[in-house]
């Protein structure tokens, strides 16, 4: 059966080594998964790839009943840039199609040819003696028109944004000839983003939680602490003792109950059939609250911290 709509859980593919990618997207695939979200940043686009065509050789699936996201990269915004870059994209995973393509980031950067360096990443030229990030004098009106000519294409069924907040989706929504699918953000139970969230469903987009465990996709990039984890929160492990499930299985449980789709990633089988184990029970209104009470409005992804740490420029998108 063909998939029309995104499915709630999909497996995140950042930071999944290039070595462990293909098969981990069989094994996904093969455990259930349907949702596979990818980037042209992740750099393991030609992995993922291959994990798909074995899944479908095997008979586990058709590439109909996949639901394949992926993402333009900063480089890319220019819109004579967007159309190669999504070919690009659609070479690498073997396919003739997305049915998701996000703007990654509301960042236009300076074009770095794809036969020059792929990905390109955030350093304009990283052999330089103080590399730094190059911006781009590229409005995303101008972007957004050029994702909406891949629609028009039929490359790519929808199109939609990552990391914009509330002042930037009211602007798309004010010129936006084809509306976005979906918005992708951070959001876990130490960031709700309540208002963002009910804003973006009240436009009817739909909303895609990244890093739904939090500090955990950060803790081997310096980026989070261990004692930042939401796992440990008296009000996770109640409800997972009550349930008797995984506190993990709480914390996606809870993202999902309040209508955000998630792509949690993990190499681990145990851990993918784990988390995609999130439809036979339901927390209840009082563990609902309680979770959403751990709210500190705390970013582990934010630009305006890493791109100063770690790509010597200052670029914050969050106020």
């Amino acid at each position: 059966m063909a998939t029309t709509t995104m499915p709630q859980v999909g497996l995140g593919l950042w930071k999944i080594a290039k070595q462990d990618c293909a098969q981990t997207v069989y094994d996904a695939i093969k455990a259930g998964y349907r949702h596979l979200d990818s980037a042209c940043d992740y750099g393991n686009e030609i992995e993922v790839g291959q994990g798909i065509a074995k899944a479908i050789a095997d008979g586990l699936c058709s590439r109909e009943e996949l639901w394949i996201t992926s993402k333009l990269w900063n480089t890319y915004h220019a819109p004579e840039h967007v159309q190669p870059a999504l070919e690009k994209t659609l070479s690498d995973l073997g396919v003739d199609y997305l049915d998701l393509y996000l703007i990654h980031f509301p960042i236009a950067q300076a074009y770095v040819p794809i036969e020059e360096r792929y990905p390109p990443e955030w350093f304009f030229d990283p052999e330089a003696e103080n590399p730094s990030m190059k911006l781009a004098q590229v409005p995303l009106h101008k972007t957004w028109a050029a994702m909406e000519d891949l629609v028009d294409s039929s490359l790519v069924k929808n199109i939609g944004i990552c990391n914009y907040n509330s002042a930037l989706m009211h602007d798309l929504m004010t010129y936006a000839r084809i509306k976005p699918y979906a918005l992708q953000i951070e959001s876990h139970p130490y960031n709700t983003q309540e208002r963002l969230i009910a804003m973006t469903k009240a436009y009817g987009v739909e909303v895609t939680a990244f890093s739904p465990l939090g500090a955990l996709s950060y803790l081997e990039l310096d980026m989070a602490g261990a004692d930042e984890s939401v796992l440990t929160q008296p009000a996770v492990v109640a409800a997972a003792e009550r349930l008797g499930k995984t506190p993990a299985q709480v914390v996606l449980r809870w993202n999902v109950q309040r209508g955000c789709s998630i792509i949690p990633k993990s190499t681990k089988l145990g851990r993918l059939k784990e988390n995609i184990a999130i439809f036979d029970f339901a927390l209840n209104d009082e563990e609902m609250a309680a979770i959403s009470a751990l709210n500190l409005d705390k970013r582990f992804n934010d630009p305006g911290h890493f791109c100063q740490a770690a790509f010597n420029t200052l670029h914050p998108i969050y106020d």
